[in-house]
């Protein structure tokens, strides 16, 4: 196993709802990571299709029937990822040129409803996707709830690396759950990584004895106004737009944790890419005194079962 990891944190604005212009830019900002020498390049929640601010930005977005949000939900049916998407084979094709992995969040349609998909991209290999437990308060309105098939990691050359989005990270049997799959890397999406998500982040590197990503995104409001226009314009959603305060929304802030909790490297409120070299070796000298899935845990008191069966709501049966 490779004892020295280069990675990237892609800290950036989407183009929101325009999914179709945010792969084309996705793709020419991974591949400025990966030609800096980085083999695991991670972008925050839903970079693709941008995060949904109105939800908590816009007064009046939760109520019954707003325009607005109607038109919002209908633009993010039309423009989002479905099962083998041809529209994601460049992002496929780099990582397979350079042998590399993208992590990378995207609105996912499957039949009617949507889901919130943080993809990881890995060399000869379909992408491994993690859709979101539990979307958090006013993010119902938007996506489904995702099921135990999409919890998993991938086998890299240099160890097992995976995800969880957002507000995943406290739920205890969730990390309990992928620190048993043996994470050298994990991915920690978020649309901010404000600073109780950050303490979050390193809590999981030390009790995951793992490297953390902490990706955030860049976002604007009028980042809102240009995906809109290219995803043909509303006007009840731009309204919607116009109603919210304030213009940067999103403000980054990314970090990458060590397994002992420090941070290697911390971004700004702007847009940047964040690198660093992980040593992998800290890993096992970390698990000499605390390894929370194994001697430090207590199989013959605690029992954890995860239901990894997918989920679709109905069986067909002949």
């Amino acid at each position: 196993m490779a004892q020295t990891l280069p990675v990237a944190i892609v800290q950036a604005a989407p183009i929101p709802l325009a999914i179709g212009d945010g792969i084309t830019k996705a793709v020419e900002l991974a591949g400025e990571a990966i030609k800096q020498g980085a083999k695991l390049v991670a972008f925050g929640e839903t970079f693709l299709g941008g995060y949904p601010l109105w939800l908590d930005e816009a007064p009046g977005a939760a109520l019954w029937d707003h325009p607005g949000t109607r038109a919002m939900h209908r633009i993010m049916l039309d423009n989002a990822i479905v099962a083998n998407d041809e529209r994601l084979l460049p992002l496929q094709e780099l990582c397979d040129a350079h042998d590399a992995c993208i992590s990378i969040g995207a609105h996912e349609r499957v039949r009617s409803s949507l889901y919130n998909n943080q993809l990881l991209f890995r060399p000869g290999q379909d992408p491994l996707p993690h859709r979101k437990l539990v979307p958090t308060h006013g993010e119902r309105l938007i996506w489904m709830r995702g099921d135990g098939s999409t919890l998993g990691v991938h086998q890299a050359e240099w160890g097992k690396v995976g995800n969880l989005i957002c507000w995943e990270h406290w739920m205890p049997l969730a990390r309990a759950a992928m620190h048993n799959l043996g994470e050298a890397v994990h991915v920690a999406a978020w649309p901010t990584v404000r600073e109780e998500y950050a303490l979050n982040s390193r809590h999981y590197a030390f009790e995951g004895r793992c490297f953390v990503l902490a990706a955030g995104l860049v976002q604007r409001k009028a980042d809102l106004f240009d995906g809109l226009e290219r995803a043909g314009g509303d006007s009840d959603a731009k309204e919607l737009i116009e109603a919210i305060e304030g213009d940067v929304l999103n403000k980054g802030k990314s970090l990458i944790a060590a397994p002992d909790s420090r941070v290697l490297a911390q971004a700004g409120e702007g847009e940047e890419i964040l690198y660093a070299d992980l040593d992998l070796s800290e890993i096992g000298a970390n698990l000499t005194s605390l390894d929370t899935d194994g001697h430090y845990s207590r199989p013959d008191v605690f029992e954890l079962s995860v239901d990894t069966r997918a989920k679709g709501g109905v069986t067909w049966a002949s």
